[in-house]
């Protein structure tokens, strides 16, 4: 994984500047070295998961550590804002939110986003890895190594930071949000694991594999093929507005194995669709968002899935809220409608105090 970069590479789109200006005050050129005052709170090992390294200290209130797992191969990083008051009041517990990046991206995306760095929650970042798809993966035997990214996430991280930091740890507050690749990974956890998330966000996101462009576009993060979703982020070489890739060529059957609908044989893409109707019935009781542009070329496939989400969530009588800002003229200046920050970093703007205020409501 790469070390933090300089707010100057944010710059993937000329819109997104206003944005870059805003992260000046917490996204330093190089990891602050820590000292007794800035210090993050001391990690146990625990849950399958056992740090390695020391913590890049970024402020008081963000820091990453890095671990290993028998689940993944290699190291990966977590990501994690403290609320401003959290060492101040020892005696309070705290909700959190999880944030998933896109495809092509880091734990470093967050940062451009600065509604998620809020004073009401813990915001955590765990690594998605540049194709996980959030999921397990059919086949571990690739360049990538071991791939049990679900595995990762919900069985081991989620209570490593429930047993390291002062949170609430029930489903009422707590909420997992992605864009993009990230957007499948947040709903489809949701529908996976409803004991422990109570609240889901998917922006821009590839939530229905029933779409032949959603699985080409799977398939084309497994083959490495650049310039298909990849998400605009921190990664990203300056002015380029491209990501730096997906990785090694792994097998196209790789994460969800076959994708062609012959004699069943796509039938793990079936059974992980987040627009499956028997999927989205697993949301009752969850509090759900969506959001999308439509931009040519990719918000307007997000917007098709979106779409279909919230008419079979309408059909199954479960409330959802829907929030498609077209061109993005609704939701911002710097928001075009397309796949970026630009418009990401504006709709958690506006969707984190949503969030906030069914926190408060569940106590």
């Amino acid at each position: 994984m790469k070390p933090l970069l300089p707010a100057w590479r944010l710059r993937a789109r000329t819109a997104v500047v206003a944005t870059a200006m805003t992260l000046a005050a917490f996204l330093g050129t190089t990891p602050a070295p820590a000292h007794a005052d800035n210090a993050p709170p001391a990690f146990t090992d625990g849950y399958g998961l056992t740090q390695v390294g020391t913590p890049e200290v970024h402020s008081s209130t963000d820091f990453t550590i890095t671990v290993t797992t028998a689940q993944l191969s290699g190291q990966h990083k977590i990501r994690v804002f403290l609320p401003r008051d959290y060492s101040a009041d020892p005696g309070r517990r705290w909700p959190v939110v999880y944030f998933l990046h896109g495809g092509g991206g880091t734990v470093d995306d967050a940062a451009a986003a600065p509604a998620l760095h809020s004073d009401s929650m813990i915001t955590v970042v765990p690594d998605g890895g540049l194709k996980g798809w959030y999921a397990d993966w059919a086949m571990q035997n690739t360049a990538v190594g071991t791939a049990n990214w679900q595995t990762f996430h919900t069985t081991q991280v989620v209570p490593f930071i429930d047993a390291n930091l002062r949170t609430i740890a029930d489903r009422s507050h707590r909420a997992v949000v992605g864009l993009s690749m990230g957007g499948y990974g947040a709903l489809r956890y949701a529908e996976a694991r409803p004991d422990l998330f109570g609240h889901t966000a998917s922006l821009s996101g590839g939530i229905d594999f029933g779409m032949a462009e959603v699985r080409a576009t799977v398939l084309a993060t497994e083959l490495n093929v650049t310039g298909a979703w990849c998400a605009v982020s921190t990664s990203s070489p300056a002015g380029t507005g491209k990501c730096t890739g997906y990785g090694p060529y792994v097998d196209s059957d790789a994460i969800f194995g076959s994708p062609y609908p012959v004699f069943n044989a796509d039938h793990i893409w079936n059974e992980v669709n987040p627009a499956a109707t028997a999927n989205l019935a697993k949301l009752v009781g969850t509090d759900i968002t969506l959001y999308t542009g439509s931009a040519w070329p990719i918000d307007h496939f997000t917007e098709i899935a979106s779409n279909t989400v919230k008419t079979r969530l309408d059909q199954l009588g479960i409330p959802s809220r829907y929030v498609d800002y077209g061109n993005g003229s609704s939701l911002s200046p710097t928001c075009d409608g397309g796949h970026d920050y630009g418009c990401w970093a504006p709709a958690f703007a506006d969707y984190i105090p949503r969030l906030q205020a069914s926190f408060a409501t569940a106590g």
